[in-house]
């Protein structure tokens, strides 16, 4: 133990809730703040004359002479009598839930998790001198202390040391109890890691991560109710349906289709059938990557039929079983060895055969590969796609969202099949969806779509 007798202390600050429209703020809490050998320290209490008792027991012991524990922050009297927590700390239970997940996920949803535990595990921890640098803690948190044993990288010296500070910093996650502690985890889920106001979409996916952790200690009789149920905390509203500007008509779709084989000396050309099977057959872009010739009904004439089985989603090596960027998996919200059935039109029928013919197949089957036989990355067909952007759209058009991913391909089949009156049964079975997600998500106008609409009107009403 390291004591000193440099102690100072400062005035009790109130904490206040954050701004609403109409409302005024509340005193929340009390944050007593005070350094021991110059490191400060700091203790927040709910109740202001709890705050001010602690504080006074604190400036007692100064007074009286007695040497204060830099690590803690507090008087060696007060150390002693401080029970030894009860517990697992907040870093071993979130260990101990990556692993307990790990077997059953899915590489994306591993990820997901721990991205979440990045922000939540540095800002759930005490006020111990020497604390490494934030940036420093989530790199070994990524690549060591949330990962199963046997895939832990080695650690240097300097990792090694936030290691251990982590390990000895993290609060007992009993401490979650405290409303304050949530309101602390919250408010590190609502931030990016640069410190800006992070996305809707992300803090309702950390705050859900947070939710299930809390539920997995109340099922471990850690908790009796889960903590998070006890803090009135309003949730971003998070953006669900498609940008109407995202989606383009049928003649844009073809434009862009046709452009594709001008990008680059031959991966344009290899793509273009990919693009196309998410256009005309609604493919998410990891089931196209899994896309086999056994799959396939490609007849001379007349329409076809895809029988998707697996996708082939991409993810860090850290994260799949396989060590590999692309791991096959089932299709998504279906169970293992469901398939999906799509009937495809003869244009796609054509574009398929075509690329058969000129590129034949992977040894697997699958028909979207490199020249080298892997799997395209995400990165790689998005460039492909911007630079046929670039071919096609307007400066305007580049600048807007219309089309602006890959992904707004399938956007655009669904809300043409939607917008078309095909019933809501059928598309979503061929898109793998339920009905209301399609109704909430996907039934979205086509861009050009409103001056025929409007057109409609204005006729109804003269």
């Amino acid at each position: 133990m390291t004591t000193s007798y440099d102690v100072k202390f400062w005035e009790i600050r109130s904490n206040l809730s954050a701004p609403r429209p109409g409302k005024p703020r509340k005193t929340i809490s009390h944050t007593i703040r005070w350094t021991v050998g110059g490191q400060p320290k700091s203790k927040t209490l709910r109740n202001k004359e709890q705050a001010q008792n602690f504080l006074s027991e604190l400036r007692q012991a100064a007074r009286a002479g007695e040497a204060f524990d830099i690590a803690s922050g507090l008087p060696v009297s007060q150390l002693a009598m401080q029970p030894e927590p009860a517990g697992p700390s907040f870093l071993e239970f979130s260990q101990d839930y990556v692993t307990s997940r790990w077997r059953s996920s899915a590489a994306r949803t591993r990820e997901t998790e721990v991205y979440a535990l990045l922000s939540l595990v540095p800002a759930l921890t005490g006020d111990l001198p020497n604390r490494p640098e934030d940036e420093l803690l989530r790199e070994v948190l990524r690549t060591h202390l949330l990962l199963p044993e046997t895939r832990r990288a080695e650690l240097t010296r300097r990792q090694g040391l936030a290691v251990r500070w982590l390990e000895k910093a993290s609060i007992p996650l009993t401490d979650l109890a405290d409303a304050v502690v949530v309101r602390k985890a919250l408010d590190a889920i609502s931030v990016t890691f640069t410190g800006k106001e992070a996305a809707a979409n992300t803090v309702r996916r950390k705050r859900a991560i947070l939710h299930h952790l809390l539920e997995l200690a109340v099922e471990q009789k850690k908790f009796v109710v889960n903590p998070l149920k006890e803090v009135k905390w309003v949730r971003p509203k998070a953006v669900v349906a498609v940008d109407p500007r995202t989606v383009i008509n049928p003649t844009q779709a073809k434009k862009l289709l046709a452009a594709v084989p001008k990008v680059g000396r031959t991966r344009g050309r290899r793509l273009m059938a990919m693009f196309a099977c998410m256009y005309y057959a609604a493919l998410r872009p990891e089931e196209a990557a899994d896309l086999r010739l056994k799959n396939c009904t490609l007849p001379e004439k007349g329409w076809g039929l895809i029988i998707l089985e697996k996708a082939r989603p991409q993810a860090n090596k850290r994260w799949t079983n396989s060590g590999q960027t692309h791991e096959p998996r089932s299709l998504k919200h279906r169970a293992q060895k469901e398939t999906r059935e799509i009937p495809i039109p003869p244009v796609l029928v054509v574009i398929l055969r075509e690329h058969i013919k000129e590129y034949g197949t992977a040894d697997d089957g699958r028909l979207f590969r490199t020249s080298k036989g892997k799997p395209y990355s995400a990165s790689a067909y998005s460039r492909v796609w911007q630079e046929t952007r670039a071919l096609v759209f307007t400066k305007a058009q580049m600048s807007s969202p219309l089309a602006a991913r890959p992904y707004d391909l399938r956007h655009a089949a669904l809300s043409l099949w939607l917008n078309a009156g095909v019933a809501s049964t059928e598309v979503a079975m061929r898109a793998g969806n339920s009905v209301e997600v399609l109704h909430r998500v996907y039934a979205k106008c086509l861009d050009g779509q409103r001056n025929t609409v409007n057109g409609k009107i204005g006729r109804a009403l003269s």
